[in-house]
């Protein structure tokens, strides 16, 4: 009877273990017809259901089986093994956290505006180039860099990349991974600081909105703090109403002439708010501002983020923008450039992000309750971020693309008046009239959609095109514009805010070492000073893109796309040189093969940017095009600018090309033997969660 028992149980995990390969193969299946179906489809426009099919079924895979094996065989996960959240917790920093709260923190931490804005932006080569980069870069750096760069923190007590690359790679290496970094998140802030300003600039709806934000959080921190501590959902539905009060009230302004004029604020006037609002939510305290704000933004993400997901599906719409445009040629209206390197740097976070290693190395690692976690938060918090890209793809290429031109082209490529507009970008074979650009900016509540440069406005558009067809009709068109502009400057803001107070952080570090008081976080004339210096750094970015007559876009996202590229590949030189450490040298490629293409990528795209003799593409070029008309105190400013992009992009290449030539030594020494391998992991202590769970 024993035996008869025995066999059937292995039957039944015989019959469940080749119902699961079926399964997997249908997956299989099904994503490559998609696949084909997405690079192949010619002629007539595609439904975007195969996007969904094709990115569904990737991640699918991705995370079953190659997060597994790199869990397993590279990274060797023990849920055994104490995390410092345990081993530290003190109950501020260090804390034992629930893996979803974990997750979610981390998701709302990395998502920014590169999911949203660089995908929309590349779509000016068709829907294909963008498409084709999430899906493989997503499942295969980005997810990676994260997952990797995460398990390591964790395993050294959380700490930073910087201090990670100190340790492994070497102290020349550390130093200049520290500069590179602080230099690459001053672009990045000043550049994402550019994207709100460029969505609220002359929206009066829009403008409203987001400020009437601040103090929505400024009352939930001092609810949950004084009024009602610890009442979470309370402070939730709260929060909750007042954010749709305010989208309401947008609204009630916007139709109000006098109401209108006093929240129309030009680009340079909002660029000085985004600045004040920087230091402020640098220098308040945490739970007044950036913590229940963020934890406001944190809902409304992963609120629309499903609404649009469940929109696309429901109506799943056609793509008008074809596979490939004319525009691969490098001669784009929205940035110049061809498809390599400018596709994937302008993509950036959609598929890999240098800014998620520094949270990946910051807070999240801290909050781990169980070394096994860091699969889902690492690669899964990655993996949903590239379907928000895919997601982004989608919206903008639902509308015309002569709409699409016309709201992300500047004003200096295709003309100030609506009717020049039109024409020129007619005469592209992207058919669009000054009436019909009329009526759509008037359907979503606008003045005028023209030249609205930045890519979150095309985003807004498509999003509210999608959620109108399918949730409310075309009467709530404006409304769902609206929205969606809300949860774009949210999704950016939350990265804003919190980077800049990362950035203090670094500079107080470093600043600690010449005057110590300086170094004490909690000193608040170091917090006023650091914080004023690092948002006078990336302001002035900010400020070269109000004034640029090109928009600011054209010229700035590249640069904010190299320098993420290159964070990314300082990240991936440090989880290489960790690997290869571990003995585990015939897995490194896991991470060397994402490394050798963003080192290809972004030396590419720097040298073209610093060199070529295309004024669009070119900093240096264009400086020299500037010098030939007449001499006035704006195009002294934009010979200056360029020159200084130009520079700037030039010393950060030198700097991660330091990082590099220090990695490649500490391998070679390691796997020629002539080099002791030194690793700084923190000693094994076994973990009690495990017999508290069981208790």
């Amino acid at each position: 009877m024993a035996g008869f028992v025995h066999n059937a149980a292995l039957v039944r995990n015989e019959m469940h273990k080749t119902l699961g390969i079926l399964a997997w193969a249908m997956v299989a299946l099904l994503g490559a017809i998609a696949v084909a179906t997405v690079a192949l489809h010619r002629g007539e426009p595609i439904n975007a259901l195969w996007l969904v099919t094709a990115a569904t079924c990737c991640y699918a895979l991705a995370y079953r089986f190659y997060s597994k094996f790199i869990a397993a065989k590279i990274l060797a996960l023990d849920s055994l093994r104490a995390t410092p959240a345990e081993r530290l917790e003190n109950g501020r920093d260090f804390l034992v956290t629930n893996k979803w709260v974990v997750f979610g923190h981390h998701f709302a931490a990395i998502a920014g505006p590169g999911p949203l804005v660089g995908p929309v932006l590349a779509a000016q080569f068709g829907y294909l180039p963008g498409t084709l980069w999430v899906l493989a870069g997503g499942v295969f750096a980005g997810c990676v860099q994260d997952f990797v760069i995460l398990l390591f923190s964790v395993r050294r007590d959380g700490k930073s990349l910087t201090e990670m690359a100190k340790d492994e790679i070497g102290p020349i290496g550390g130093s200049v991974a520290y500069l590179a970094v602080i230099a690459i998140l001053t672009i990045l802030l000043g550049v994402v600081a550019l994207i709100v300003v460029n969505a609220l600039k002359s929206s009066p709806w829009a403008t409203f909105t987001i400020a009437m934000t601040m103090p929505v959080a400024l009352l939930m921190g001092v609810y949950l703090r004084r009024i009602r501590p610890g009442k979470v959902l309370e402070v939730s539905a709260l929060g909750f109403i007042l954010v749709l009060a305010a989208i309401w009230g947008g609204q009630y302004v916007s139709q109000s002439p006098a109401l209108a004029q006093l929240f129309t604020f030009s680009a340079p006037t909002l660029a000085i708010l985004i600045m004040v609002y920087g230091f402020a939510a640098s220098a308040l305290p945490v739970w007044l501002l950036l913590a229940p704000r963020d934890y406001l933004s944190t809902f409304v993400k992963l609120g629309t983020i499903g609404l649009l997901a469940v929109g696309i599906v429901a109506l799943h719409p056609t793509l008008h923008m074809p596979a490939l445009t004319r525009f691969v040629d490098g001669t784009g209206p929205v940035f110049a450039g061809k498809i390599f390197p400018f596709a994937f740097i302008t993509i950036a976070c959609g598929a890999i992000s240098g800014f998620h290693a520094l949270i990946s190395s910051g807070t999240t690692p801290k909050l781990i309750a169980r070394e096994t976690e860091t699969r889902m938060v690492g690669y899964g918090a990655m993996m949903c971020e590239s379907a928000v890209a895919i997601m982004a793809i989608i919206a903008a290429c639902v509308m015309e693309p002569g709409v699409y031109f016309a709201i992300n082209s500047p004003a200096g490529i295709v003309g100030q008046a609506p009717a020049t507009a039109a024409a020129t970008i007619s005469a592209w074979g992207f058919p669009v009239t000054a009436p019909q650009m009329q009526a759509l900016a008037h359907a979503v509540g606008e003045q005028t959609l023209y030249n609205r440069t930045g890519g979150a406005p095309a985003f807004a558009v498509g999003m509210a095109h999608i959620f109108s067809h399918s949730l409310g009709g075309e009467t709530l068109m404006a409304l769902w514009y609206h929205f969606a502009i809300m949860f774009e400057a949210l999704f950016i803001l939350t990265i804003l805010d919190a980077g800049t107070r990362v950035a203090r952080f670094m500079v107080q570090d470093a600043l600690g070492h010449v005057y110590k008081p300086l170094g004490r976080t909690s000193w608040y004339p170091s917090i006023l000073v650091t914080s004023a210096l690092i948002v006078a750094m990336w302001g002035y970015f900010l400020w070269q893109g109000v004034k640029d007559p090109l928009g600011g876009i054209n010229s700035l996202w590249p640069l904010f796309g190299i320098s993420n590229q290159l964070l990314a590949t300082v990240a991936l030189c440090v989880a290489t040189t960790i690997i290869i450490k571990l003995h585990r040298a015939k897995y490194a490629a896991v991470t060397l093969v994402p490394l050798a293409w963003l080192v290809a990528v972004t030396f590419t795209a720097s040298w073209q940017k610093i060199f070529d003799s295309s004024p669009r593409v070119g900093f240096l070029a264009q400086a020299r095009v500037l010098e030939t008309v007449p001499a006035t105190a704006a195009t002294a400013r934009l010979i200056f600018n360029n020159r200084l992009d130009a520079a700037v992009t030039g010393v950060l290449v030198v700097m991660v090309t330091l990082v590099l030539f220090e990695s490649v030594r500490e391998w070679l020494g390691i796997l020629l033997g002539t080099k002791e391998v030194r690793l700084k992991e923190s000693p094994f202590v076994r973990t009690r969660l495990a017999m508290e769970e069981q208790g």
